[in-house]
């Protein structure tokens, strides 16, 4: 018996004109600090169940997911969403510096989320 296994896909959302805010944040990050994303984003890709302390839902969301990073001292927050199944598109990236993701951080994540649907939507 054959067993498949869907893995994920994870995207950088785009705004209209082309801005990646995902990209913009992490080009700033100190390469170590951005290696660790990487190698977190590919367990997210490649692991069938992905631990929680790497992925998990935001509860009191618009089914918004965070990444979940920690290097060097330091916690980063990738927020996002699913396009179907298996397609991860992540729209907002962010240094964590208190306990709880910021109201305003999560709308924004919500508002992309939306336009993104929308464009998509507009374009099929």
């Amino acid at each position: 018996m054959l067993t498949y296994i869907v893995m994920r896909e994870i995207i950088f959302y785009r705004t209209s004109s082309g801005h990646c805010p995902v990209e913009k944040f992490l080009d700033f990050l100190p390469s170590k600090h951005a290696k660790k994303v990487a190698w977190v984003l590919s367990l997210i890709e490649d692991l069938p169940i992905v631990p929680q302390h790497y992925f998990k839902k935001l509860v009191n969301t618009d089914d918004i997911w965070e990444v979940r990073v920690k290097s060097g001292g330091e916690s980063y927050r990738l927020l996002g969403f699913f396009d179907g199944s298996n397609i991860v598109v992540l729209d907002y990236a962010f240094q964590k510096k208190t306990k709880k993701t910021p109201q305003n951080t999560i709308k924004t994540a919500e508002e992309r989320k939306r336009e993104y649907f929308k464009r998509r939507m507009e374009n099929e």
